[in-house]
């Protein structure tokens, strides 16, 4: 009987000192689970001066993921160079991320698109998604993307009739639109834009006169034949080069005189003349963010429906009104935000 109690209590003892152990070790294994690195890919068609990564993060720590704590994100910046998108987008695939997000262009998502079938993307565009032939549509995705749009095809032919109000001569309205390369089938975006000013334009009497440019020359070229094709009014296209480039298209509307619309607010503040676009496109950024975390917690690009703004903002340069001889109308005076 005294060697049976002697037995239990030692067993007793080892019981508890294995139960211990493996509670002890708990904590240890949830936290590793917990810090497990999850990498994503970053594909941006423009360049890192644009991104709204700070935007972009928040929205990833909101789902739980903290980059360099449990997750890694391999960058990728293309600097608006058609070929090259292509080529980071296959990296990418080839790196076997667990998410990708394209971001600033539609020629991000599309070139993704083309490199995989399975691995989710989140993507950032101005076009729709579903003439751009991302998604099947808007609430119920489909496949393995979903995203942000800007609505930028709706918004282009809202900031030439604002443009017109502003500057109401019979002239021709340019519009200045980054061509796509050439070998690519990334051309519908484009051609909704100019489709969408075309119908805008022959709504109020007017005429559209495409200007194309790729680089900072050609930039410049585009500017310098507005007096010979004599346009009254410019309307800048939303694509990444133009953002990128925007200090240098403010300087040449000045130069050349033009009243010009932007898509941006950042443009009217540096001198540009007016803007119209989505309020927040940080928000926008920090909207992607969250679904790149919920896609890494489980859920499909399927299910998410594609995220549209709800809020605009409309700015006018009244300086730069004054120094073109532009008189405000009344009417855009009360819809906007006017800024010195």
């Amino acid at each position: 009987m005294a060697h049976h109690q002697i037995f239990l209590r030692a067993s007793r003892r080892k019981f508890i000192a294995i139960l211990g152990g493996a509670a002890a070790s708990w904590p240890l294994a949830v936290q590793a689970q917990q810090t497990t690195m999850r990498v994503i890919g970053f594909l941006d068609f423009g360049s890192s001066d644009t991104t709204n990564m700070e935007a972009f993060r928040a929205g990833l720590s909101e789902t739980g993921f903290i980059e360099g704590r449990n997750l890694a994100i391999e960058y990728r910046f293309a600097n608006n160079e058609d070929g090259r998108v292509r080529e980071l987008a296959a990296d990418l695939v080839r790196r076997r991320v667990a998410v990708i997000a394209a971001w600033s262009a539609s020629e991000a998502a599309r070139a993704v698109k083309a490199a995989t079938t399975t691995i989710p993307i989140i993507f950032q565009t101005g076009d729709d998604p579903v003439e751009a032939g991302l998604v099947t549509s808007l609430n119920r995705p489909g496949g393995n993307m979903t995203g942000v749009t800007s609505m930028s095809v709706e918004i282009f032919a809202k900031r030439l009739e604002l443009l017109h109000e502003m500057a109401p001569a019979a002239a021709p309205i340019a519009v200045l639109i980054k061509p796509l390369g050439p070998g690519t089938e990334l051309g519908s975006g484009i051609e909704l834009l100019i489709k969408a000013a075309r119908a805008a334009a022959a709504s109020i009497g007017r005429q559209i006169e495409v200007l194309t440019a790729s680089t900072n020359a050609e930039i410049d070229t585009a500017f310098a034949s507005l007096e010979q094709k004599r346009v009254g009014a410019l309307l800048v296209a939303p694509q990444a080069l133009f953002a990128n480039r925007q200090r240098q298209i403010v300087r040449l509307a000045a130069d050349h005189a033009v009243p010009a619309s932007f898509f941006h607010r950042s443009l009217a503040e540096a001198g540009g003349l007016m803007s119209y676009g989505p309020k927040s496109y940080d928000d926008m950024a920090r909207q992607g963010g969250i679904y790149v975390g919920r896609i890494l917690n489980g859920e499909r690009p399927a299910d998410l429906p594609v995220m549209r703004p709800t809020k605009f903002e409309f700015v006018i340069n009244l300086k730069t009104a004054r120094t073109l001889g532009l008189t405000v109308p009344r009417t855009l005076l009360i819809a906007a935000e006017v800024i010195e």
